[in-house]
């Protein structure tokens, strides 16, 4: 079968750093499934794995967002069967979507919302699981009616398109996006965001003249190194800090006069550990796709890049580690 992988780490300019490939098709074996790929979106874990992770020759396929069709089960499969349409996000210890075929484990997989095509469908599973579990699971923010404030820090890529969807949808909170371009300003309130401040300016005396001194839930979703001084300041006292970035370091004895808590979130953990509550994965992502189908959430797709090959993918990419994405970058059919 046809997939994109690479062979060595390589900057995205280099003609070898995803390559054209041709590798065997696996089986279904207990819980997998065996799903024909008809989409998948590209996520920063993508380059940062592609740049970190040196397979040293052998081939590495990457991918952690898919929408497809189910071609086969493993014989111990109970959640689906052959011929219905899925999408999920995959788990980073298992080679990946950019694959004509690729097995993953069910109970990590959800119905594909029946009023999306596979592109934009393709654009929600890694960005909707992660969104959600930080929201609910880690940070724990009650469901419906309530108050406090949510701040959002980077709110243009694929997660915050989607945080902002969720916490508007599911909560009361006030949600306060950041974003340093006019674009993502404009994206972040299209998406419903109450308010919008700039994080390439102090963020403090922003919401100050929101009228907030500080805010209950802040969900670092990139630079937190950068604006952790500025996280430390306006935190409310015993609130949560929830993050998903990789900062270098940061000093968590900043918060501890505020006895503020932080929270970790990668949504590879279910898979990986093959923890008791895997499935919940298959819940959520059947729970977004009602949402979808009720018209409450929408696909966060802003961009096709054409068929599934190398050369696209190093354009996505490409365009990825440039900082300058919205919303999520697609590719469809091989």
């Amino acid at each position: 079968m046809r997939a994109v992988g690479y062979t060595r780490s390589l900057p995205v300019e280099d003609p070898d750093a995803l390559l054209d490939l041709t590798v065997e098709r696996a089986e279904p074996q207990g819980r997998d499934l065996l799903v024909e790929i008809r989409a998948v979106s590209v996520n920063p874990i993508d380059t940062k794995v592609r740049k970190r992770a040196d397979p040293k020759g052998t081939p590495k396929i990457l991918g952690y967002d898919a929408a497809g069709v189910v071609a086969a089960v493993g014989s111990n499969a109970r959640l689906f069967q052959p011929g219905d349409a899925v999408f999920y996000a995959g788990s980073i210890a298992r080679s990946g979507t950019n694959a004509e075929f690729h097995l993953v484990d069910e109970r990590i997989v959800g119905r594909k919302p029946k009023t999306l095509g596979f592109a934009a469908a393709a654009a929600l599973p890694l960005t909707s699981i992660t969104a959600w579990e930080m929201l609910f699971d880690r940070l724990r923010i009650p469901r419906g009616a309530g108050d406090g404030t949510l701040l959002l820090i980077g709110s243009g890529g694929g997660v915050g398109s989607i945080a902002i969807q969720l916490a508007r949808r599911l909560t009361g909170l006030k949600v306060i996006a950041t974003a340093s371009r006019p674009a993502t300003q404009d994206w972040a309130r299209e998406l419903g965001a109450h308010a919008v401040i700039d994080h390439s300016r102090p963020m403090a005396p922003q919401l100050a003249d929101l009228g907030h001194r500080f805010v209950d839930y802040i969900f670092g979703i990139n630079g937190t190194d950068q604006h952790y001084d500025a996280i430390a300041e306006v935190i409310a006292p015993q609130g949560k800090l929830g993050l998903i970035d990789d900062p270098e370091a940061f000093d968590v004895k900043k918060l501890k006069p505020k006895s503020a808590s932080i929270h970790w979130e990668s949504m590879f953990t279910r898979a990986v550990f093959q923890t008791p509550d895997m499935e919940e994965q298959h819940r959520l992502l059947d729970a977004v796709a009602g949402m979808v189908e009720l018209g409450e959430l929408r696909t966060t797709m802003t961009d096709t890049l054409g068929r599934i090959n190398a050369s696209n993918l190093r354009h996505a990419h490409a365009l990825i580690e440039g900082g300058r994405t919205r919303g999520k970058l697609v590719l469809e059919g091989f």
